[in-house]
């Protein structure tokens, strides 16, 4: 039975036999209604726009520019050495949102061990999620703020959802939002229903995977029916990102998605 809720394909992950640019015409092909890439960068935005519009297809979210993936960087948001690199970053991410109709846009904060964290990363990363919210709201648009998992992401400054409805209330602004990804919650021992249940109101976005193994929803021990009914308690009204790694061929595991989940 086919959900309430449109699905989203992240096309680093799904159909990556396809070069980039086919992917998009894949995710139609298979019934994905937008598409999500956390840096599009190099794909120019009249590309990206055309791409979108050949296949019929609304891009959900990305991220601001996140430092160099090689130094195995994930965000600068918490480093005030680099205050002067993330505004530039929001300025080129917003103008590369705008032009391809982005509404939500992800702040990555950073990977930082615990033995290094001070105050000032805090306030840093505070300071310039307002700064972004504030850009953004001049466009319409909205700033995210993702926990990622110590397993899946080791360090990053915002590991919980706790940790993440701190930072959105502190810097008080009302477009800044949750990105609640169902394997990093679930991942630091969280019941993934009742985090969705406690951050209503906030989350604009959502990633679908189970656990173990971040593959395909309904391969692991993830009860979705209760996801799905709290997501309905709260109203939630986005698009569902399947942000997973398929356990074989992307399309041979395409079936949870007419199967699995109530209507």
């Amino acid at each position: 039975m086919k959900t309430k809720y449109g699905y989203s394909a992240h096309v680093g992950y799904l159909f990556q036999d396809l070069p980039f640019a086919d992917r998009f015409a894949a995710a139609k092909t298979y019934g994905f209604e937008a598409v999500e890439f956390p840096s599009p960068y190099h794909v120019s935005p009249n590309t990206m726009a055309q791409l979108l519009e050949d296949n019929d297809l609304a891009y959900v979210q990305f991220g601001l520019h996140a430092g160099d993936p090689a130094k195995g960087e994930k965000g600068i948001g918490i480093f005030p050495q680099r205050v002067s690199e993330f505004i530039d970053s929001v300025g080129a991410g917003l103008e590369y949102a705008q032009a391809i109709g982005v509404r939500l846009v992800h702040a990555m904060a950073g990977v930082l061990p615990q033995e290094d964290r001070r105050r000032e990363h805090w306030d840093c990363y505070v300071s310039n999620l307002v700064f972004a919210a504030d850009m953004a709201a001049e466009r319409g648009m909205d700033i995210l703020i993702e926990p990622m998992s110590p397993a899946a992401v080791p360090g990053y400054y915002i590991d919980t959802p706790e940790v993440a409805l701190k930072a959105a209330r502190e810097a008080g602004k009302a477009n800044i939002r949750l990105l609640v990804d169902v394997f990093h919650t679930a991942s630091v021992g969280l019941n993934v229903a009742e985090e969705i249940r406690r951050c209503a109101g906030l989350i604009a976005h959502v990633h679908l995977s189970d656990l173990p193994g971040r593959h395909e929803p309904g391969s692991g021990m993830l009860d979705f029916g209760a996801i799905y009914a709290a997501l309905s308690d709260i109203r939630y009204s986005g698009r569902l990102g399947c942000e997973y790694v398929p356990a074989g061929d992307t399309v041979a595991g395409l079936g949870w998605m007419n199967g699995l989940l109530p209507a």
